[in-house]
């Protein structure tokens, strides 16, 4: 996947990023960072790669949710793998 980072003005305090993504089969899409914690979606129509046919806004705790979903294991299995490696190199017994 082909991922581009650029930072924007954003509408509170800080600058918001947004992240353009290609993937291998060529499909557009992205996702606005926003200084303020909020996530969006973006989708690209293949016609117009500029401006975006959908966003969908993602609050924080939803954003977590789906990131957890794309994870290839789960937030339990993460864990025990870490608390694994911690055993091994504090030599406690895992």
């Amino acid at each position: 996947m082909d991922v581009t980072r650029m930072t924007v003005p954003g509408n509170g305090p800080g600058r918001d990023i947004v992240h353009h993504l290609v993937t291998r089969a060529g499909q557009r899409f992205g996702l606005l960072v926003e200084s303020g914690g909020r996530r969006r979606f973006l989708v690209y129509d293949s016609a117009d790669a500029d401006e975006p046919v959908q966003t969908i806004v993602l609050d924080q705790d939803e954003a977590d949710q789906i990131a957890d979903l794309l994870h290839s294991r789960s937030l339990p299995d993460r864990l025990a793998d870490l608390e694994r490696r911690v055993a091994r190199l504090t030599g406690a017994t895992p």
